[in-house]
């Protein structure tokens, strides 16, 4: 046993540390990110069993050239874990959202033994499949896509609908019906909404976990209101000192916005000035992301063309120009439209027009008249990319099954498709259309109002180069 790092005394464990297990490090993230470790969990399983050993070889002093060994191995087999996850991504796509639903409904707690058999059932499809035993990898993922959903339910059952009746009733004992009539009615009604959901439909279990969910909140909620009022009763508040003490909280947020509060006709003004300031925070944020992408991306190229040849330093100054005239275009598609009608962004090279106004009928994807103005100004923007490529990306909130989500955006997609093709006599080949189903959100599907901005039409530009 050699104690090399002991000899540098200028050097702290720690810092050693960070220098000996930074790639190591870097690399686990990106295969965590992934879900490595549930995709391709034989890979990763060595590649944590490499990582422990290098950890454990550190603490004891052992030589440096030994701990980066295995975490040289480590790194190869998360690098492995994270190829093998492309086609477990696909293979398992399914059964990966049954899982991620069933951890929604915290399934892991609420039906621990189903949820043990699907995890169990997994890691043998996903462990197949890394081995190349495709065929019996599908069978299994199915059979675990079965048991996370028979998991879910579970959980959904016994979290939500047994635990909001049990609220229920001691909202009852509380007399919340007479304290807190609305709120108290309005959750009965959600449970009832959700198990009726339930029963129509065994497969769509998003609606009924979302109508759930709030009811056992709205009958926390009764009990809290009952419990409050009860309390102003006997302390004698008067009704202006209620809307006072409710009014403190929407200050303060005014004023942490630099807003000035203004209640001379009630919250709604400052409610609605509120909302605006975080409209424009996101809109800011999201202007300074595409500004420190461009910076990282310039940046690269300067020190990689600094100190160069003249030829060289006259290809940055191209590169430098083109940067500029992407952004001179990006704004004109900008103006083009109203926050009200597109968001737009740049990522990875591409620009991304998101449709906030082009809105379908509940379960179509059939374009209204009134929306071909706005899919005009579309037609406008693609034609400043001339020569691009154009893919239309279809999107749908949880609620519905999780085929019939993906054929629906599949379909709202085509029908944008369709419509340019028709309207812009462009060549089929530069433009496709991807439905995504509800794969992939931008908000939480909890909400009404999140579940409104996962239905969307995403129009992407892929510039020529």
């Amino acid at each position: 046993m050699t104690l090399a790092w002991t000899l540098t005394p200028l050097c702290s464990a720690q810092d050693l540390r960070k220098g000996l297990f930074e790639k190591a490090d870097q690399a686990m993230a990106e295969a965590r990110e992934v879900h490595a470790d549930v995709l391709a969990p034989k890979n990763f399983g060595e590649a944590e069993k490499r990582y422990r050993q290098a950890e454990e070889k550190f603490t004891k002093g052992k030589d440096i050239s030994e701990i980066e060994k295995d975490l040289k191995q480590a790194i190869s087999y998360l690098d492995k874990a994270i190829e093998a996850t492309k086609l477990a991504e696909v293979m398992f796509a399914e059964t990966f959202q049954a899982r991620s639903d069933a951890v929604v409904a915290d399934a892991e707690n609420y039906s621990s033994n189903l949820w043990e058999k699907a995890e169990q059932k997994f890691q043998e499809a996903a462990r197949n499949l890394e081995d190349g035993d495709a065929s019996d990898a599908k069978d299994q993922g199915f059979e675990a896509q079965k048991l996370y959903r028979d998991a879910e339910l579970d959980a959904i059952k016994n979290n939500f609908f047994t635990e909001t009746r049990k609220l229920l009733t001691t909202a009852e004992k509380e007399k919340s019906d007479k304290y807190a009539p609305q709120t108290y009615t309005h959750a009965r009604d959600l449970l009832e909404q959700a198990e009726s959901a339930l029963h129509e439909n065994r497969y769509d279990t998003d609606k009924p976990r979302s109508l759930a969910r709030e009811a056992k909140s709205e009958a926390k909620h009764a009990l809290y209101i009952t419990d409050t009022v009860r309390n102003l009763d006997r302390r004698g508040v008067t009704l202006e000192e209620l809307i006072l003490e409710a009014e403190k909280p929407l200050a303060e947020i005014a004023t942490a916005a630099d807003i000035v509060p203004n209640f001379e006709e009630g919250y709604t003004q400052t409610a609605t000035e509120i909302l605006g300031w975080i409209k424009r925070q996101e809109t800011e944020n999201l202007t300074l992301q595409q500004e420190n992408q461009e910076l990282a991306a310039q940046n690269e190229a300067l020190q990689q063309k600094l100190g160069g040849i003249t030829e060289e330093r006259q290809a940055m100054e191209i590169q430098l120009a083109a940067e500029a005239e992407m952004k001179k275009k990006i704004a004109r598609v900008e103006a083009t439209f109203t926050p009200e009608e597109a968001k737009i962004f740049r990522e990875q090279g591409q620009i991304y027009v998101r449709l906030i106004g082009l809105t379908f009928a509940s379960g179509k994807a059939v374009i209204r008249p009134e929306h071909f103005g706005l899919l005009t100004k579309v037609q406008d923007a693609i034609q400043v990319f001339p020569g691009c490529q154009v893919r239309i990306e279809g999107h749908t909130d949880s609620f519905g099954t999780d085929s019939m989500n993906l054929q629906l955006s599949q379909e709202r997609a085509s029908a944008v498709r369709e419509y340019l093709i028709a309207n812009m006599r462009l060549a089929p080949q530069f433009i496709e259309a991807i439905g995504y189903g509800e794969t992939r959100p931008i908000a939480n599907n909890e909400t009404p109002e999140g579940r409104t901005k996962n239905r969307r039409i995403d129009v992407v530009i892929v510039p020529n180069p």
